[in-house]
This record gives C-alpha cells, sequence and structure tokens, in this order.
C-alpha cells in the first residue's frame, strides 16, 4: 500500500486571534480611523522632539513636555507609512 503526501496550504495566514471571531477588543487605527481587532494591529509610538540643538540650548527642559503616546496601526497603513514591509520571498 503506498501511501499519498497530505497537501499543505499554500498560503497560511500569520494573525493569531486571542478569541472566537467577532470577540476579540477592537481599537482605532491612529492614522485612517479604521476599527480593526487588536491583535492584527501594529503598535508605533508618536511624540515630540526638538533635534535642532541650538534651540534645545536656549529652551530650558523643564518647560518643554517632550510626551509620546502609543498608537495603534492598521495593516494596511503600516504597510502604506513604511512601519512594516511585506516579506521577501
Amino acid at each position: 500500500m503506498v501511501s499519498i503526501p497530505e497537501r499543505k496550504a499554500a498560503y497560511k495566514r500569520g494573525w493569531n486571534a486571542p478569541a472566537s471571531r467577532g470577540h476579540a477588543p477592537t481599537v482605532e487605527c491612529g492614522f485612517c480611523g479604521r476599527m480593526v481587532p487588536k491583535y492584527k494591529c501594529f503598535v508605533t509610538y508618536r511624540g515630540f522632539r526638538i533635534t535642532d540643538p541650538g534651540l534645545r540650548r536656549e529652551i530650558d527642559s523643564r518647560f518643554v513636555a517632550a510626551t509620546t503616546h502609543k498608537i495603534y496601526v492598521c495593516p494596511q497603513c503600516a504597510r502604506f507609512h513604511g512601519i512594516v514591509q511585506k516579506k521577501k520571498r
């Protein structure tokens, strides 16, 4: 008796959903505003920094609020803005 090897899927999606479909928590994309499941999003940080050295010397660091905040980015915007790139095969 000859055993036939099982076929593998040509493409396997890389998401690991934590809950059943429709029950995953959703977040808003920081660029387009689309509601996307949290496990599909990419995390990036936005903030404000003074890069000019002359201006940095003049302004006292106590009076500048250089905060960063976390934003979630949907896969479409992440590819468009260069946060992630397609895998090279």
